[in-house]
């Protein structure tokens, strides 16, 4: 059994604001709307917003790995797909993650394994949906002439 959870941790807040809106507000302080009246698309929805956060950990893991091996990534993109159970709760049953990376002689093993690293040890949105999904991961390397990579993290 898992230990309770600290009543000093900043919750995150989710208000209803009306008519199928809700505003979530982060333990940062950030806000934002969820729009769950389907078909309206005035906001994001709460799937999207998963699958967003979870591409967003695969993604920030992966270019902190190759700004490490000082890999020189001059434009990267995850582009997520997923199909979903016709039966309700209607969980997850495939996520695809593709990661596009453009960038000057990037080594194709070193992005394999910052990939796998990323979903097999370091995010905890991929840990938390493999017991339920099949996760795959794919990418595609394109190569620039020019350098002009993307800033890394001061040092």
């Amino acid at each position: 059994m898992s230990s309770p959870i600290p009543e000093t941790q900043i919750p995150t807040v989710i208000q209803y604001a009306g008519d199928e809106f809700f505003i979530a507000t982060t333990p940062s302080g950030h806000a934002m709307t969820i729009d769950v009246k389907s078909g309206r698309k005035a906001a994001a929805g709460p799937l999207e917003l998963f699958l967003t956060g979870l591409g967003s950990c695969t993604a920030a893991d992966v270019i902190s790995i190759l700004h490490k091996k000082r890999e020189q990534v001059t434009a990267y993109r995850v582009e997520i797909r997923s199909l979903r159970h016709d039966e309700h709760p209607r969980a997850f049953r495939r996520i695809e993650l593709k990661h596009i990376l453009h960038g000057v002689h990037l080594s194709a093993e070193s992005v394999r394994r910052a990939i796998e690293l990323s979903t097999e040890k370091y995010c905890s949105a991929v840990a938390t949906v493999r017991a339920t999904a099949d996760v795959v991961t794919t990418f595609e390397i394109i190569e620039e002439s020019e350098v002009n990579p993307v800033a890394a993290p001061d040092q």
